[in-house]
């Protein structure tokens, strides 16, 4: 009996073993599942500063499945970040992942980046897009007179802020908002992906931008912008989805951008009638280079119409536009006041167009009906030369302003080839000054022939503008998050 006993607790302490082991081996397992969830990710980019610290939105509890609202962890994210700004700086890291978010505000000395695999989500609860007020430059909203949904991405008296990426991937998800401003739904301004106001020291670059509710990239009221590496994606028949606006803004540069959009590659703003001449911020000293443009229905490159507050010293080259409706327009009208002049545009090349050249004195839409009758715009100095196009409906349509005419307009060494079904007119224009050297087909007569030694007339400044003079730096990471 006893040796039966002795033989049953052995079996007993066996098995009591063999589970402790077996407890132990799948802790184990369970600590090494987890130690196998750590990624670590190296990358570099260039910008205009490199930050000390760096965390992943998954630090504070960011969940990239696409359905979790990841609003609140990108506010608490940043808001914690926010003590290192006298301290070097902090960069948020996105990981791979679907980040569903309603807006959220940035903060200074900091960057937001986008893995290449990232995508935020714009989120379709209204509730988490915060109404803000109008920008004072236009005194009321675009789409209603109220004001405005908050950007996606969204900060204000900021400075050095950087949004970035390896070319990670921001979804306005526009569907919703287009079909409630075409219902005539919305109580306020539908909100923009990108914009920062009141701030100095911008950088917008390497990130895909897709179906924005209205405009993609709205730097307002700020200085030292480089907008770069940017791809704007919406249908080209997407309401009012501008691809990059700067707006009372004042040395930026925009370069190595492709945009389909349904309305205005780039806008050029500075504000609306009364308002927008009260508020008188101009934009200035912007250079554009290495852009492509396709939207059949707006420009390549819009001067205004909300231009109030002056346009002055633009530069832009090597555009290449395709199916678009005009090259460059200027959108003006009586009431707009302000001024939109030294304008510079060279090495522009367009395919299948309906208008190479557009100047527009008629621009309605008004902010309201008390703007004043007497304020006319300025428009003079505006230079276009090494120009080519083909299948294009009409060369150009330049239209001022009775008893304020558009002066100092400048074409040189242009070549318009015509579309088999180009208008029997290819030049209209009306209350316009200036010359032309080179033109290939012949202009109106307001635009007289000086002849092929005047091949050059047209100015492009060779100076470069403080924005060009700032050369970005390489930073590089090792990222370790969850």
């Amino acid at each position: 009996m006893e040796l039966l006993w002795k033989s049953h607790m052995k079996i007993h302490v066996i098995r009591l073993v063999s589970a402790v082991f077996l407890v132990i081996l799948l802790s184990s397992e369970k600590a090494e599942s987890r130690k196998a969830k750590i990624v670590t990710n190296s990358f570099e980019y260039s910008a205009i500063n490199c930050r000390a610290h760096s965390a992943s939105l998954t630090d504070f509890g960011g969940v990239g499945d696409g359905i979790t609202s990841n609003t609140k962890a990108f506010q608490y994210a940043i808001s914690n970040l926010s003590q290192y700004a006298t301290e070097g700086g902090a960069q948020l890291y996105v990981p791979a992942g679907k980040w569903l978010t309603g807006s959220f505000s940035l903060t200074s000395h900091f960057t937001l980046y986008l893995d290449k695999d990232a995508v935020l989500l714009a989120s379709q609860d209204i509730t988490e897009w915060p109404v803000i007020q109008p920008l004072p430059s236009y005194g009321r909203g675009r789409d209603a007179a109220a004001g405005r949904f908050t950007s996606l991405i969204f900060g204000t008296n900021l400075t050095d802020v950087i949004v970035t990426g390896d070319n990670g991937t921001i979804d306005g998800q526009g569907e919703f908002w287009w079909q409630q401003f075409h219902k005539k739904k919305l109580k306020y301004t539908r909100p923009y992906l990108i914009e920062l106001m009141f701030s100095d020291s911008i950088q917008i670059s390497n990130l895909t931008l897709l179906n924005s509710p209205s405009w993609n990239v709205h730097p307002v009221y700020s200085s030292n912008i480089i907008v770069k590496g940017i791809t704007i994606i919406a249908p080209i028949t997407s309401p009012n989805t501008d691809g990059i606006n700067p707006d009372s803004c004042t040395n930026t540069r925009i370069e190595d951008c492709y945009i389909v959009s349904g309305d205005d590659c780039v806008a050029v703003k500075s504000g609306w009638d009364e308002y927008g001449i009260k508020f008188g911020w101009p934009t200035k000293q912007l250079v554009i280079r290495r852009l492509t443009c396709i939207s059949p229905f707006s420009a390549t490159i819009a001067l205004g119409s909300e231009m109030s507050g002056g346009i002055q010293d633009v530069r832009a080259e090597d555009i290449t536009a395709i199916h678009t409706e005009s090259g460059v327009r200027i959108k003006t009208a009586v009431g707009r006041g302000g001024f939109v002049k030294d304008i510079y545009v060279q090495k522009m090349t367009m395919h299948t167009m309906k208008w190479v050249f557009w100047i527009t004195g008629n621009y309605g839409s008004h902010a309201d009906t008390h703007y004043d009758p007497n304020a006319l715009p300025e428009i003079t100095n505006i230079n276009y030369r090494d120009m080519v196009a083909d299948n294009v409906t009409m060369a150009a349509r330049l239209e001022g302003i009775s008893n304020d005419p558009f002066t100092g307009i400048c074409i040189a060494n242009v070549t318009i080839g015509l579309a088999a079904k180009a208008k029997k007119q290819p030049w209209t224009c009306a209350d316009i000054e200036g010359i032309t050297s080179g033109v290939t087909p012949q202009p109106c007569n307001l635009l007289p022939d000086q002849g092929p030694e005047k091949i050059t007339a047209c100015d492009f400044p060779t100076e470069s503008l403080p924005i060009d003079r700032l050369e970005l730096k390489k930073c590089t990471y090792s990222m370790k998050y969850a």
